[in-house]
């Protein structure tokens, strides 16, 4: 059975070009798969994680070249978060300046150490500085095991109230409420990466907009589609909440809903992963197409940028 947690979040980006270059050079993240996004097959779909690109470290992108800003607000996800060895936030900060990175001086949030940044596109991120053990970098990544991002951390989002959300960690996903600072809710499922969803309560404030730098959903993992079956039910049953039908996304099976507080989850299967067409070794050089779109493979490579 696979842990609770976090297993992607997917964002919107500007340039493709720009996106790929700051999550693999600068970050050091691994391209695990170049695909499209399947409800508009003439824009890129990029997942970046980690070597093998396990659940609990897939950031995913749709870049749109000439994509209007976004502007966070109530509704949707105000920072998502990586983590890394608490030892190295330092050589981060230096990194960035380095890289001409946007980023704010490190502050303590639930008494851990906080780098907040943002990307190209102005998206809210964080690296949180953990004691965890390291783990084998992505060797074509260029940072060392010593510095390398650990996966997920989690991600916050913003609420006009948090309660009903709240339930629906606890009860669909099995998170835990650990603590409060201010009006700051952490929920913790135990999961090595992604195991953090935070809520912050803003009460009457501006609503959010979609575009670049914004949050799109957040999936969170079930083992199979049993699981996923089961979380659906207890949806509706015990919520009122109705998801979307089973969607395929060929490397896992998903569902769709709005939470109470307006953002966008997703339920994610494990099965059946990134190595499903190319091998482990290989992943994120070709360009992977569904079975439905590979009779358009040539109008659409020739409408998509070209990336590395």
């Amino acid at each position: 059975m696979s842990a609770n947690g976090i297993h992607h979040v997917t964002a919107i980006a500007g340039p493709a070009r720009r996106n790929l270059d700051f999550y693999t050079r600068v970050l050091g993240l691994r391209l695990v798969k170049k695909t499209v996004n399947f409800d508009d097959p003439e824009t890129y779909h990029l997942y970046y994680g980690d070597e093998f690109g396990r659940p609990g470290t897939i950031l995913t992108f749709f870049p749109w070249e000439h994509v209007a800003p976004g502007r966070i607000g109530v509704g949707e996800t105000s920072e998502t978060a990586f983590k890394v060895p608490l030892s190295s936030i330092g050589w981060w900060t230096h990194r960035f300046v380095a890289e001409g990175v946007a980023h704010e001086a490190p502050t303590k949030v639930f008494g851990e150490t906080v780098l907040p940044f943002r990307d190209p596109d102005g998206m809210h991120l964080a690296l949180i500085g953990v004691t965890d053990p390291p783990r084998l970098a992505w060797p074509e990544g260029g940072i060392s095991a010593e510095h390398a991002i650990l996966g997920f951390h989690g991600v916050t989002l913003m609420l006009r109230d948090v309660a009903p959300t709240g339930a629906i960690l606890s009860d669909i996903f099995g998170f835990a409420e650990i603590g409060r600072e201010g009006s700051l809710l952490r929920f913790d499922s135990g999961a090595a990466q992604g195991g953090i969803v935070q809520l912050r309560g803003v009460g009457d404030f501006l609503q959010g907009r979609p575009g670049g730098g914004s949050v799109h959903h957040v999936a969170f993992r079930a083992a199979d589609d049993a699981a996923q079956a089961g979380m659906v039910e207890r949806l509706a049953a015990g919520h009122g909440v109705v998801t979307t039908e089973q969607k395929d996304r060929s490397y896992f099976r998903s569902v769709y809903f709005r939470e109470p507080g307006g953002v966008l989850f997703e339920i994610a299967t494990d099965i059946p992963g990134f190595s499903v067409d190319e091998a482990p070794d290989a992943l994120g050089r070709a360009l992977k197409l569904p079975l439905g779109l590979e009779p358009r493979r040539a109008q659409i490579k020739a409408a998509l940028p070209e990336i590395a």
